[in-house]
């Protein structure tokens, strides 16, 4: 069935025709006026029928054509097959499934077998994890609806079965709102729990990218319990050779713990650590209860240097601790005054005199020491400068009570401290009763001030360490410093006096130690904390700077745990054969992303002879990047690991949202439920009405053609009046 329909009123139908009759009859007289010439004749009618199209196109005829479906309707029945998914929460007959198990049961199933009498049905997944790059996953609900609705001309409704975890493409509204138009009723499942079943779970496992053989390596983990009652547990960490650790746990209701376990490598090599939590039984999912992890295990000696003036009590305990070390080799540089340095078994006679000399120190001990006087010169000074910016090296300075560490403002090393002095008090503040140093809360689980399991057991261990008479005038810490220590009880107009600060210095890291009583803390307990401490030290300002070496090139990350979309400095320090510092390249960096894509680049000389490269490059994908380095004046290279952390956009144990599943079902005129009304869905697809006769309009007075026509036979009148001779 069809017809011509116009939108105009009876008023307006008379006056356009009443157009078309003045415009007929001045055509007639102009062409009587110029003595019925036959080319005038011809332009007059062009203009005639121009105005009566015109007049025609303001009433706006449109064919109307009644179409009857002849084909047989489509259901759609669309799953979400992305990663988020495979969450275990859907409770059946007792067991627990993931969203994903129950989908595929359901399509496996005979509820579907209703809807073959009268309607054909297309299953198709969406959202399928990337086989690439994990970042690559994420559930786009406006592509499946709109890719639907394309490749099914006769649709009639769609099944849509998802969690309702929309992170990628448009808003499904405005496929929504295209299906409501086309009268097609979404009938959304949302599968999985609302909310968080009781679940004890690991959520994180957080291991150094290397540990040495026969030294604690701290694993960070966290613990997570949805259960409404307290939680008691051991969590066992076990390495690949079956050596197991332990830690007891107390997790609040409905809380999540952050704690750490300590485990001794005890062969080098690639060690695989497994982190499990017992299953509580109240727990309905126990797929979340392990983590695992790798460390590289070395066999590594770091070398340390301790420049000292008077051989103070915190010198003599300092330098005992790190004697007794077996992964440290110390050497030190006692500047007498008025005297020469002093001598002995790993005493140097003079500072360092070159470059190389002084480069293959890891940490720096910088005692009550200064410029001039016979100790340190403006030189030295700018070589521990390039040693911490550019090798990577740590340097920690240790003030005491004669203020030598004052002069240090006028040199290079002035902008290396991290706090500023009170120039007032140079021999720094005495006090009759003791002090105690009080973490703050970066302090309390630092890797460098941690001493004891947990972060609560560690602020009881400070709070109960033998306190300090002396400490350094401190103003305040300057920016980007981390202040791990206070006072506990000073304090002046920027707060509480900074007594343990550390702050990143180019390739390195600085750390301000305002007390000279650490020694102290040996008192009851003997090495436990005193040397636990020291021995952090040297690890922590050491560990960047060991990341990843081999002989002739040594390799580290700026910042060392970078996220995705965050700037990476890849530094390599390389030496040639002589083991002096490469001054020239060319060096270049390989560097391959989780989804197998390679960018290569070349790493630019650093000025000031250290034997430094530097190049960057911005990782778009969470996950771990292989870097490999090649020095290419020596032929050697290094191969080295970068973990990048991102955030996934696919979550897995996260509860299901069906608010925007119940909005698409709104628009559509559809329903929205869980997976008990699947049936009840299938039954109202079931009983909906034959689809309506299709009406197609083919609007004229918009089409193109008719506007073409109307411009040519304009074009043509005008052009015409040109060729007869009419103004």
């Amino acid at each position: 069935m069809s017809g011509w329909t116009l939108a105009a009123s009876p008023v307006w139908l008379v006056v356009g025709i009443m157009v078309v009759a003045v415009t007929a009859w001045l055509s007639w007289r102009q062409w009587r006026r110029l003595r019925s010439q036959p080319a005038v004749l011809g332009l007059e009618v062009v203009r005639v029928v121009t105005v009566a199209l015109l007049v025609v196109t303001l009433w706006r005829p449109e064919l109307a054509r009644q179409q009857d479906p002849r084909r047989q309707p489509e259901v759609a029945v669309l799953w979400d097959a992305s990663r988020s998914m495979t969450t275990k929460d859907v409770a059946l007959n007792g067991a627990v499934l993931t969203r994903e198990e129950w989908v595929r049961q359901q399509l496996a199933s005979e509820v579907w077998a209703g809807l073959s009498n009268r309607f054909r049905l297309a299953v198709e997944s969406f959202s399928a994890p990337a086989t690439n790059a994990a970042d690559a996953d994420g559930t786009d609900l406006d592509g499946a609806l709109e890719a639907a609705l394309n490749r099914h001309r006769d649709l009639r409704a769609v099944v849509l079965l998802s969690d309702g975890d929309w992170n990628v493409g448009r808003s499904p509204v405005a496929a929504a709102t295209k299906l409501q138009v086309r009268q097609v009723p979404v009938f959304s499942v949302a599968v999985g729990s609302r909310e968080y079943l009781p679940d004890v779970a690991l959520e994180n496992l957080s291991a150094p990218a290397y540990g040495l053989l026969g030294e604690q390596v701290m694993v960070g983990f966290k613990v997570r319990s949805y259960l409404p009652r307290e939680v008691r547990t051991t969590v066992r960490l076990v390495d690949d050779r079956g050596t197991e650790t332990t830690k007891d746990l107390v997790i609040p209701p409905m809380a999540q713990v952050q704690e750490a376990v300590l485990w001794t490598p005890t062969r080098e090599g690639t060690a695989a650590l497994t982190l499990r939590l017992p299953v509580e039984t109240e727990e309905l999912r126990d797929d979340n209860n392990q983590l695992q992890a790798t460390v590289a295990v070395r066999k590594e000696i770091l070398r340390v240097l301790v420049v000292e003036s008077l051989p103070r009590w915190e010198y003599r305990y300092l330098r005992n601790a790190l004697q007794r070390d077996p992964g440290v080799d110390v050497q030190t540089v006692l500047f007498h005054p008025g005297m020469k340095p002093g001598g002995g078994m790993d005493y140097l006679e003079a500072f360092p005199a070159t470059r190389e000399e002084l480069s293959k120190y890891d940490v720096v001990f910088l005692g009550d020491v200064g410029i001039g006087g016979g100790e340190l010169t403006l030189e030295q000074a700018e070589e521990l400068r390039g040693l911490v910016e550019q090798q990577g090296s740590g340097l920690v300075f240790l003030p005491g009570s004669r203020g030598r560490q004052l002069t240090l403002a006028g040199s290079a090393l002035g902008g290396l401290v991290p706090v500023e002095m009170d120039e007032l008090q140079p021999r720094g503040a005495g006090a009759a009763m003791p002090a105690k140093l009080a973490l703050t809360a970066r302090g309390q689980g630092h890797l460098l001030t941690m001493l004891a399991g947990s972060e609560t057991q560690n602020v009881e261990v400070w709070r109960k360490l033998p306190g300090f008479y002396w400490h350094a005038a401190v103003k305040k810490a300057k920016p980007g410093a981390d202040v791990l220590a206070v006072h506990e009880g000073l304090r002046n107009e920027w707060g509480r006096v900074p007594l343990l600060v550390s702050r990143p210095q180019g390739s390195g890291k600085v750390l301000f130690m305002g007390v000279d009583s650490a020694w102290r803390w040996r008192r009851g307990v003997e090495d436990v904390y005193h040397y636990r401490f020291w021995g952090q030290v040297v690890r922590w300002m050491a560990y960047q700077r060991h990341r990843a070496q081999n002989q002739g090139i040594r390799v580290f990350f700026n910042p060392d745990d970078p996220q995705r979309g965050e700037r990476v400095a890849v530094h390599a320090t390389v030496f040639d054969a002589n083991g002096l510092p490469l001054r020239t390249g060319p060096v270049t960096a390989e560097i391959s992303a989780p989804g197998g894509k390679t960018e290569r680049f070349e790493l630019q000389s650093v000025a000031g002879g250290w034997g430094v490269f530097v190049g960057q490059f911005t990782p778009q994908l969470p996950g771990t990047f292989a870097v490999k380095v090649r020095a290419e004046p020596t032929g050697k290279e290094l191969a080295a690991e970068l973990v990048v952390r991102g955030q996934q956009r696919e979550q897995v144990g996260r509860p299901a949202q069906p608010e925007i599943l119940r909005e698409i079902a709104n628009i559509t005129r559809g329903r929205m439920g869980g997976p008990a009304e699947l049936a009840s869905f299938v039954s109202q697809i079931e009983a909906l009405p034959k689809q309506t006769a299709v009406e197609q309009r083919l609007r004229l007075w918009c089409h193109p053609l008719w506007g073409g026509l109307i411009l040519t036979l304009l074009a043509v009148y005008w052009a015409g009046r040109k060729l007869v001779g009419l103004v």
